[in-house]
């Protein structure tokens, strides 16, 4: 039996992220049953053809170098009590400390058919593999369900390389979660616009065909047929005429801790703001695990790698001995549709949680340079704030310009509860190519809107 000081099962973000910080400190092993560990936010750029697959592989030398020892193994079995993890190989290996980092699973929903061949959903190297085999056949029609960030840039990927697309989403508009639907339209116009079909307001009930998918059954009444489709390339090898790719969440990968007395909520493993589970010894961080809110104390999903890493950090930094705490989320968020770049950070107004009295929104547009420079593009900004205390609760941006810069500047401020009267303060630099007219900058404008509103 190996011993160490730490074993994380997980090495995606967060257990590379715990590698860097400890690994060179303490005993650390990662274990990860994959191949590689994936860039997921780059796949659909691979499957578009921009990015080469091995290009979205991350390097085993992230772990290796900072002293962590890798272990390219499935855990079977954690048995706490002792602090033992058997491995499928038949090993096992005793621990001081275990940081569980097993992230999560694409959610493919429990309706008839879900067994059919043909149906995945999009989060691993092999599922970026067996679509990428499919294009190269030359499979013609694919349903993408979930208008989210990664089944609308997925839908793009697969238009671009001359297959059809249909993206089906049950909200009214697309992004649900990261704009509201006022902000959206423009952005569901740019996805018809590059002709592929867009089905919102539509709910997938029934999957159909004889061994592998045929038909998806939408509860408008709708029935996208992609039983009948020949290959652009003819005949396709196999039972697969289309596909059906599900981008519609995560659910946390704890089937492991399932019987062990670890508390376990709907969203994942439960822990503190140190990243400590009920059980001494034990910690998870990343998308297994379920946290809150850092604007409402609220549990809600954060599912992503930019809150993984930080709590990583977090912990890393804990098990080392300091003393830090996890502030919750907040999900910055950016992705592009088209022409447009697009970002959210914070509440939307529909989910506040408080009604349409308590919270009160501005809006601004100006040019992502001086309206007179010849590549001046359009961009337009939202905010929401508390209507008692000013609080900023939530910010969203669509740019002809890459806007993840001030999705993190409204995403800083709503972490250290901004009021818009501040806001409306912010010192701002100005330059031709690079922003407004030094008169006015796109934030300020839209608080000075709330605070005419006040």
């Amino acid at each position: 039996m190996t011993d160490f000081d730490v074993v994380v099962i997980g090495g995606g973000p967060a257990g590379i992220t715990l590698s860097k910080i400890t690994g060179k400190k303490l005993k650390v092993a990662i274990i990860r049953p994959e191949d590689h560990s994936m860039i997921y936010c780059a796949m659909p750029y691979a499957v578009e053809g921009l990015l080469e697959v091995e290009k979205t592989l991350k390097a085993d030398s992230l772990v290796t170098d900072a002293g962590a020892t890798l272990i390219r193994d499935l855990v079977t079995k954690v048995d706490l009590e002792k602090r033992i993890v058997s491995l499928r190989n038949g090993s096992t290996i005793s621990y001081g400390k275990l940081v569980i980092a097993t992230g999560a699973r694409p959610i493919i929903p429990q309706i008839p058919g879900r067994d059919l061949k043909g149906i995945t959903g999009f989060k691993t190297e092999d599922d970026l593999k067996r679509i990428m085999g499919l294009l190269q056949t030359g499979i013609s029609k694919v349903v993408v369900v979930g208008a989210g960030a990664i089944g609308i840039e997925l839908s793009m990927a697969l238009n671009s390389q001359g297959t059809e697309v249909h993206l089906v989403d049950m909200e009214e508009s697309v992004l649900p979660n990261m704009l509201d639907s006022e902000m959206a339209g423009e952005l569901s116009e740019e996805i018809t616009g590059t002709g592929i079909n867009l089905h919102l307001g539509s709910k997938v009930t029934e999957l159909k065909g004889k061994g592998a998918v045929e038909q998806v059954i939408l509860d408008t009444g709708k029935i996208i047929d992609i039983g009948t489709v020949s290959s652009r390339k003819g005949s396709i090898q196999g039972e697969l005429p289309g596909m059906v790719i599900f981008a519609v969440g995560m659910d946390p990968e704890v089937s492991l801790f399932k019987d062990t007395g670890l508390a376990i909520g709907k969203d994942g493993i439960i822990v503190n703001d140190k990243m400590e589970t009920n059980h001494p010894g034990v910690y998870s961080v990343g998308d297994c695990v379920q946290f809150t809110s850092g604007i409402t104390g609220e549990v809600i999903s954060g599912k992503l790698a930019t809150n993984a890493v930080p709590m990583a950090k977090v912990l890393g930094s804990n098990l080392l001995g300091m003393e830090r705490t996890y502030p919750g989320f907040f999900n910055g968020a950016a992705t592009k549709v088209g022409q447009f770049f697009v970002g959210g950070t914070g509440l939307l107004e529909k989910r506040t949680g408080e009604s349409e009295d308590d919270t009160v929104c501005g809006y601004s547009e100006s040019t992502t340079q001086f309206p007179i420079m010849p590549d001046a593009k359009p961009i337009r900004l939202k905010l929401i704030a508390d209507r008692k205390t000013h609080r900023l609760l939530g910010g969203q941006v669509i740019s002809g310009e890459a806007v993840s810069a001030r999705v993190d500047l409204l995403t800083f401020a709503i972490q250290k509860k901004t009021t818009i009267e501040e806001l409306a303060d912010l010192s701002y630099s100005a330059q031709p190519l690079q922003s407004f007219y030094p008169a006015a900058n796109i934030i300020v404008l839209a608080a000075e809107d709330i605070l005419k509103k006040l």
